[in-house]
């Protein structure tokens, strides 16, 4: 017999949940995962020499019934390709897959792309709605790609923006990316600029870059900043320098997963700027217990964000749960 299956182009993603929604049900997740209700593998990661990126596997089972009627099983089978921008591309490709966790049906099969684009983003703004202070309203953003635009979205649904300071290699890109986002938002949005000078007047920072050496300085950094470090996902890649890492309070969306793959975590201990056994305060416990959030007004705050798969599963699960509550979308039958 066979199963009628969802299929979600880039369009459909985006077209079917929102960014508020989104931050939300990452919300939902870090709760679930909280609880045990989420079961989270770590990633499989493999660079071969006859290809110039990355493959993925990143599996997850959810067990929530505010998120997802009956179990679900989902994977991301994705790949990153860091060059991919120069030729228009977006460096993360693949899909996500759905299943059930009953009869291991497939549910669902959706572009990995806008899935990987909208719950990252989504990531940083329900991490910057528990960090950044209150009143927080200017963001350095270094990255002017397709994952920017994103984050871009997430802290501005979280933050009342006044002003961003968009910071590239690239200042064409620069410029393209401030004019298209200078006509979608209310707040200026100003290209140009350098690391140092955008840094003096911001309380927000996100870094989504795919640089290999740190595109900042603990100098630079004003107190009571808080800084979302996204861009890079594997050793090879580094945002932030050793200094701001020994600086900041260190929230992580996994530690296992930080110690494993992050390249700023990483050389920081290999510099000697942090030990193994430096804390590592997870963003589940954080939404489960906030106490353990900003200390002071003047505290650096810094989230570490490198994606688990159990927040692609959720993006799956919700479309899929809209889908059949009415939701049009394309039907396949395996």
């Amino acid at each position: 017999m066979s199963v009628e299956v969802l299929i979600a182009t880039a369009d459909d993603v985006f077209d079917a949940l929102p960014m508020k929604d989104c931050i939300e049900l990452m919300r939902k997740g870090f709760v679930a995962l909280a609880h045990e209700r989420i079961d989270q593998p770590l990633r499989t990661i493999v660079k071969s020499p006859l290809s110039s990126g990355f493959l993925g596997l990143m599996p997850a089972c959810v067990d929530d019934p505010a998120i997802y009627p009956t179990a679900v099983y989902g994977a991301k089978i994705g790949t990153l390709f860091p060059e991919n921008p120069k030729i228009g591309k977006d460096p993360h490709q693949g899909c996500v897959m759905l299943m059930s966790g009953r009869t291991g049906e497939t549910l669902a099969i959706l572009d990995a792309s806008s899935v990987t684009a909208l719950r990252t983003a989504a990531v940083t703004g329900l991490a910057t709605s528990l960090l950044a202070n209150p009143e927080a309203d200017t963001l350095a953003l270094f990255g002017a790609g397709h994952q920017a635009e994103w984050q871009l979205e997430a802290v501005a649904a979280v933050r009342p923006l006044k002003k961003v300071f968009v910071v590239t290699r690239n200042i064409e890109n620069a410029q393209r990316f401030a004019a298209k986002a200078g006509v979608k938002y209310g707040f200026t949005v100003e290209a140009g600029v350098t690391p140092e000078a955008a840094l003096s007047e911001s309380d927000i920072v996100v870094t989504a870059t795919n640089s290999a050496q740190p595109v900042l300085r603990k100098e630079w950094i004003q107190p009571g900043t808080h800084i979302t470090a996204m861009g890079s996902s594997t050793p090879a890649y580094c945002e932030i320098d050793g200094p701001t890492m020994a600086a900041v309070t260190l929230f992580v969306d996994r530690a296992a997963s930080t110690r494993k793959e992050s390249g700023e975590y990483l050389n920081a201990v290999r510099d000697g700027y942090l030990s193994e056994s430096s804390p590592l305060i997870e963003l589940s416990e954080l939404v489960t217990q906030p106490e353990k959030g900003r200390r002071s007004q003047n505290e650096i705050t810094l989230f570490k964000s490198l994606g688990l798969a159990f927040e692609d599963v959720l993006v799956a699960a919700e479309l899929h749960r809209r889908h059949v509550s009415g939701r049009p979308g394309t039907r396949i039958h395996l």
